[in-house]
């Protein structure tokens, strides 16, 4: 690949759902159809994840706008989700999985065995 590849989505959900999320995807891995299939999947599973945590839980389950913005490099794929959700501790350390019949809790572990690493910023 060339040259970096990067696109932003605006999103409020609702109206906006993952869906939408795996559609702005979909365009970008048709941009750069030379990133990985594991790659892409192990983005994609991530960013989705990260997508319906801000939407449940960002605004204690109000409505919500954030942006994505995912940018492909020759080496990496980065994307980083600006909300302006209400909660101030993600709590990103020391998650492991929960019991296997828990109906929450998978998210987080999820995203950081998929990814190099997270981060969570908050900014006031």
């Amino acid at each position: 690949m060339a040259d970096m590849v990067a696109r932003t989505l605006r999103i409020t959900s609702p109206p906006d759902t993952v869906d939408t999320v795996h559609s702005a995807l979909e365009s970008v891995w048709a941009v750069v159809p030379d990133v990985h299939p594991t790659d892409r999947m192990s983005v994609e599973t991530a960013v989705i994840e990260l997508t319906a945590n801000v939407i449940q839980y960002a605004n204690r389950g109000n409505p919500v706008s954030f942006a994505l913005t995912i940018v492909v490099y020759d080496d990496r794929i980065e994307a980083t989700l600006s909300d302006g959700g209400e909660v101030d501790d993600v709590g990103l350390h020391d998650r492991g999985m929960p019991e296997p019949m828990a109906e929450h809790g998978r998210g987080i572990p999820m995203i950081q065995a998929l990814v190099d690493s997270v981060e969570h910023r908050r900014v006031e």
